[in-house]
């Protein structure tokens, strides 16, 4: 049997993965949301601040975007949906846990609802949206590198977009032109679909 020959388990999209995979990812968002809130109320310098911030939203990037497509073993269509569905049931979970534990404690100032009137539904469609879509993208950018037979450890992955990340955080944020943990996350989610797309174009 061929050394390169895809393992057994790959492409996983059952329900059981989806769900336990989906909860780990609204967890870990959960808690990358509350270690954000404790830099902000605790670290009084304001860059030191925003580069602190800048990692955590860099840190939940990666989260949320290539755990999914690792814990499917996303190697085709199936593989990278399953992930996508992982992405979803993550921003529902976390959805349950800001509901049910950070409004109670008032963790933060919900912008969002006085933008949209007071009403919390205008914006929660589009953060599911965005975290199924953030695992599409990282389950494609798998998918991609397992069919040239290259390294799909997170690690690796993650490279280009913290590199991306982390690039748009000091140009924008330390020139003041977006604040630095927004900056991070743009360029983070940018230079995923970029590298999404060329493994798209490559495949068509």
């Amino acid at each position: 049997m061929s050394a390169t020959a895809t393992p057994a388990t790959a492409d996983r999209s059952d329900f059981r993965t989806v769900m336990v995979g989906g909860t780990q990812i609204g967890v870990l968002t959960a808690a990358a949301v509350v270690a954000f809130l404790a830099v902000s109320q605790h670290v009084p310098a304001l860059v030191p601040q925003s580069l602190l911030e800048a990692l955590i939203v860099l840190t939940a990037g990666i989260a949320v975007s290539l755990l999914p497509g690792r814990l499917t073993e996303a190697r085709h269509v199936e593989g990278i949906a399953g992930a996508a569905a992982i992405g979803l049931w993550g921003t529902v979970v976390f959805t349950a846990i800001d509901i049910v534990l950070l409004r109670p404690f008032k963790a933060y100032p919900w912008t969002w609802d006085a933008v949209g009137g007071g009403s919390t539904w205008w914006y929660l469609p589009i953060w599911w949206m965005l975290g199924t879509f953030l695992a599409w993208m990282g389950a494609i950018v798998t998918a991609g590198r397992a069919v040239r037979g290259g390294n799909t450890a997170i690690r690796s992955l993650a490279i280009a977009p913290l590199g991306g990340g982390l690039a748009a955080a000091l140009g924008l944020g330390l020139g003041g032109l977006m604040l630095m943990p927004v900056a991070a996350g743009l360029g983070f989610a940018v230079t995923l679909v970029i590298f999404a797309l060329i493994v798209l174009s490559r495949r068509g």
